[in-house]
């Protein structure tokens, strides 16, 4: 069985912090812009709590700013909740909530033209983070997602509770919901499974990944991250060809 991916050690996220002062960059752009996008912006000073009805951005969220690249990739062989070559030129990082309906978006209509253009070709590897900004159904969400990555269904699973999500609005992805998602990814051992998702360790990964997404200033999902450039939103295709495209060259 394979464990999913440990969490980044605090004190390594927060000395990135402090190089790269990504929060006063978001935070510059917030004030200056006005950016809401369909979702509540999640300040610096929100707890997790508050983050429960915040953390969401929308389509046309654009660019900002990011945590050095290098203090995100992992790289790890095997990783369940990554796809693409471990030496690919670039990494991509992704956060999503699995109750947030643009994350449903990007993953339906743009991530698999990114998978089949720049993934499968060698050029780019994506890893992901999932995070609960929604309350406790984020949450027990995410404890399912690693659950199934350790039984090699990560993708599937998230792709499946996307599939199903609402056009507006977050789904309530229920208990018995989650294990109807696990069954469509083809989770093998269904029992397991339902034992897993309860896991204390996995709901605990969860959080701490949540607390690290807001120590580095992710303020909206999705939102990711390439060579220490970050664009949130589940935009277009051509956005993607453009920010990958240009994260391909400086690499090569």
């Amino acid at each position: 069985m394979t464990s999913a991916p440990e969490a980044m050690p605090r004190h390594v996220l927060e000395r990135q912090l402090r190089r790269s002062r990504l929060l006063n960059v978001i935070l510059a752009v917030v004030a200056a812009l006005g950016l809401v996008f369909g979702g509540v912006q999640w300040a610096q000073s929100g707890s997790l709590g508050e983050a429960a009805a915040a953390g969401q951005t929308a389509e046309g969220a654009g660019d900002a700013g990011a945590p050095q690249q290098a203090s995100l990739e992992r790289r790890v062989e095997g990783d369940p909740m990554a796809i693409g070559d471990i030496d690919a030129p670039i990494v991509m990082t992704e956060w999503v909530d699995l109750r947030c309906p643009y994350c449903a978006v990007f993953t339906r209509d743009t991530l698999p033209d990114v998978v089949k253009e720049y993934v499968d070709s060698g050029k780019v590897r994506i890893e992901m983070q999932d995070v609960a900004f929604f309350g406790e159904e984020s949450l027990r969400a995410s404890a399912a997602a690693r659950a199934a990555a350790e039984q090699g269904r990560y993708f599937e699973f998230i792709e499946a509770v996307y599939e199903a999500a609402p056009e507006s609005g977050h789904a309530e992805l229920t208990t018995e919901e989650l294990l109807g998602h696990a069954r469509t990814a083809g989770v093998p051992d269904m029992e397991l499974f339902e034992k897993d998702m309860a896991r204390d360790d996995l709901r605990a990964a969860a959080s701490q990944a949540t607390e690290q997404a807001s120590k580095l200033g992710v303020s909206g999902v999705p939102f990711f991250v390439v060579n220490g450039q970050g664009i949130s939103g589940a935009q277009p295709i051509d956005t993607f060809r453009e920010f990958l495209d240009q994260a391909v060259t400086e690499a090569s």
